[in-house]
């Protein structure tokens, strides 16, 4: 068996999270209008949103970090392919211990987990990291998870391995931890349901047409398994529960 054996990648993705693509260009527009020299990308994945902005600023450099070669990979094409391969570095590594910053942006879109390892997740210290990755006068753009609200405890055993209702604080609180970490918060936004949808209905798409045209193969039943319950976490666990937030932060001088 090999890997062209097996259903790519998140190929139906634009972006690893839930954001349109209006939303996208709005965040691009008001990011780069501060013209940010260096662009701090932590968890970038493919770092779609970095090269965009990198495209939006022409003087900005980007550095992605993540630890998934694949998407890196897919983020050096990219970059390749749009005339940002000598704006645009992506590094593999744990954000924890690769050098950077500090940058005038840094961006961190459900990667927290990067930034701040202990378990059991905790905001506050990723907001703390942020802080001292970020330039003065520079911008952080987070994007977070909340609780729309309080997750009864039969969803929370329906959502990811371990999950608690302390994982996240609600909308206000997190807004609370970022001017506690010494930020001020110019914008807040949060996904709506469509972009849900559609982030969830692309992240299982490759997968579940593969199934289709593949149903005895070998590795069929464990890519089965996981994708039944994925979905299921979804649709039965965090679905209408857990939101994203895209907070644009700014340091207090």
């Amino acid at each position: 068996m090999t890997d062209t054996d097996l259903p790519p990648r998140l190929t139906r993705l634009a972006f690893h999270g839930p954001i349109s693509e209006d939303r996208a260009a709005r965040l691009v527009d008001k990011l780069a209008r501060s013209a940010p020299a260096g662009v701090l990308d932590i968890g970038c994945g493919w770092g779609e949103l970095m090269l965009r902005i990198l495209e939006a600023a022409p003087g900005a450099t980007g550095l992605g970090v993540d630890v998934n070669a694949d998407d890196l990979a897919r983020g050096r094409r990219n970059a390749a392919a749009r005339g940002l391969a000598g704006r645009a570095r992506f590094v593999e590594g744990p954000a924890s211990t690769t050098a950077r910053g500090p940058a005038d942006l840094v961006l961190c879109l459900g990667a927290g987990q990067a930034l701040a390892e202990e378990e059991p997740y905790n905001p506050a210290a990723v907001l703390r990291a942020l802080r001292g990755l970020v330039a003065p006068g520079g911008r952080v753009l987070l994007g977070e998870g909340f609780w729309q609200r309080p997750p009864a405890p039969g969803e929370l055993a329906l959502m990811w391995p371990g999950a608690s209702a302390d994982d996240h604080h609600d909308l206000a609180g997190l807004v609370d931890l970022a001017v506690g970490a010494g930020f001020r918060v110019e914008r807040i936004e949060t996904a709506n349901d469509d972009e849900w949808e559609e982030f969830e209905s692309g992240y299982l798409a490759d997968e579940e047409e593969w199934l289709a045209a593949n149903a005895g193969h070998p590795a069929a039943a464990g890519i089965r398994e996981r994708v039944d319950r994925h979905r299921a976490s979804w649709l039965r666990g965090y679905r209408g529960i857990l939101g994203i937030a895209y907070l644009t932060l700014v340091p207090v001088g």
